[in-house]
């Protein structure tokens, strides 16, 4: 038998591989993870933490606001970039720390260095000079963002530069349409930016439910956000201390920074995948079976490296899956069919389960109940900005297969709605259960009436 200097080695520190690497530790099994940057990945250092973070920073000035109609007085405010930066610098350092610790808690080596395949059993570690063998290899190196080859792409950022801006821009341009896109509209436009987002199609948010789409759009512009829908930007000019975008339209715009939010791909060039055998999708992606299995029998991969369902938590139950079945003795499949997820726009929304639309597709017959308020505290506040609730049900087993919700603290409730869908409850069991009143959430109990499409009569 072979004698390898590892049972398990993984290739990236981010959620997916350190939770991997922690598990099949905890198992028993002899691990060690490289990581050529920070432990903690994309999400801890470049992603989902950070930009929590500065949504809770671009909130205050609309809190401020609200306060007059509940008697507050509220002098100048004043706010300080640098400040932000700073600070979320330090609570990145201290989770850093966390999954360190962790990591060495559970006897797990960790390695500082650029890992690459030389075989399916063979890693090259670039940063120490030297190659270690493996029984095992994860691959669990996540993805990067996504720039068009268009002149003068040089001038623009990522997500990952947002982070580490050296001061706020007076003007911004945040080209793309999803997840990362209207979040960091909703960032920069709170924080004072004059914003603009761009989008290609006619409509951002593509795959999300039409409602929460078009509600979306309609709130973000009554907060200033100048959304631009079927445009894109030809190319990029730095010309008097400004940036000049020709659209593919012509024309021309001028403001002081431009993000690129359009996409991310799998972070598999020069990994030596494929020298070792490992077949890629047309993305870049591993290829893998129900277990994260690639098609090399002792290569395996996790999270947004197989352009699954690219969400932080499910490469972290993707990670703990493959230790479990290959370390623990269980046999554990995840699950990509519910996934409860909450995009932190302004305003804040969460679904799980189907659209309207794929209800339909997968459907004979679909009821439709929703409804969109003013919640308790805008009445007071004066905010016109609306909370909408939806759930789209298959008539036939009266099963709840998908809801969408829209306002504050739509990620908490979507976290626990996600529990009844994913059991497979009814709209009769959502109707027995008490409301909880006075909340925005308690909509999701009573609503009683089904939603009719209006009837469009044919001209005489």
């Amino acid at each position: 038998m072979p004698n390898y200097d590892y049972d398990l080695f993984v290739i990236g520190a981010g959620s997916a591989g350190v939770r991997a690497a922690r598990i099949a530790a905890n198992h028993g099994a002899k691990v060690a993870v490289a990581e050529e940057y920070r432990v903690g990945g994309t999400c801890v250092i470049r992603g989902c933490v950070p930009k929590k973070l500065f949504v809770y920073a671009s909130h205050f000035s609309d809190d401020f606001e609200d306060a007059a109609g509940f008697g507050w007085t509220v002098g100048e405010s004043k706010f300080d970039w640098k400040t932000l930066v700073s600070n979320k610098d330090k609570e990145i350092d201290r989770l850093n720390g966390i999954y360190i610790r962790n990591l060495d808690k559970a006897g797990v080596e960790i390695l500082d260095s650029r890992a690459t395949l030389k075989g399916a059993h063979t890693v090259h570690l670039a940063g120490l000079g030297k190659d270690v063998t493996a029984e095992r290899i994860l691959v669990a190196v996540g993805a990067t963002p996504f720039l068009p080859d268009i002149p003068g792409i040089e001038h623009a950022i990522t997500s990952n530069e947002a982070f580490h801006l050296e001061t706020l821009p007076k003007r911004i341009v945040v080209v793309g349409g999803g997840y990362i896109a209207v979040e960091f509209a909703g960032i920069f436009n709170g924080l004072g930016v004059e914003t603009m987002q761009l989008y290609r199609g006619p409509l951002f948010m593509r795959g999300f439910d039409d409602d929460l789409r078009e509600l979306l759009a309609e709130e973000m512009e009554k907060k200033g956000v100048d959304l631009r829908m079927n445009s894109d930007i030809a190319s990029i000019e730095k010309k008097d201390g400004e940036l000049h975008l020709t659209l593919c339209n012509g024309d021309v715009i001028r403001t002081d920074a431009v993000m690129y939010a359009t996409g991310r791909n799998p972070n598999t060039k020069g990994l030596g995948l494929e020298e070792a055998g490992v077949k890629l999708g047309m993305a870049g992606e591993v290829v893998v079976d129900d277990y994260s299995k690639s098609s090399v029998d002792n290569i395996y991969a996790v999270g947004d490296v197989t352009d699954r369902a690219n969400l932080t938590p499910v490469a972290i139950r993707e990670g703990h899956a493959f230790a479990d079945t290959v370390y623990g003795g269980k046999d554990v499949k995840v699950d990509h069919s519910i996934i409860p997820t909450a995009i932190f726009s302004q305003p804040e929304m969460g679904t799980v389960g189907l659209t309207e639309a794929q209800a339909r597709d997968r459907y004979d017959e679909v009821d439709i109940y929703k409804t969109a308020f003013r919640a308790l505290k805008n009445t007071l506040s004066g905010s016109q900005e609306r909370t909408f609730m939806k759930l789209v049900v298959d008539a036939k087993s009266d099963k709840v297969v998908g809801v969408h919700i829209m306002g504050p603290a739509s990620g908490e409730v979507i976290q626990a709605v996600g529990i009844a869908v994913t059991l497979g409850a009814t709209k009769a069991q959502f109707d027995m259960t008490i409301a909880v009143h006075p909340t925005a959430a308690e909509e999701l109990v009573t609503l009683k009436e089904k939603w009719q499409a209006p009837v469009i009569k044919a001209a005489d």
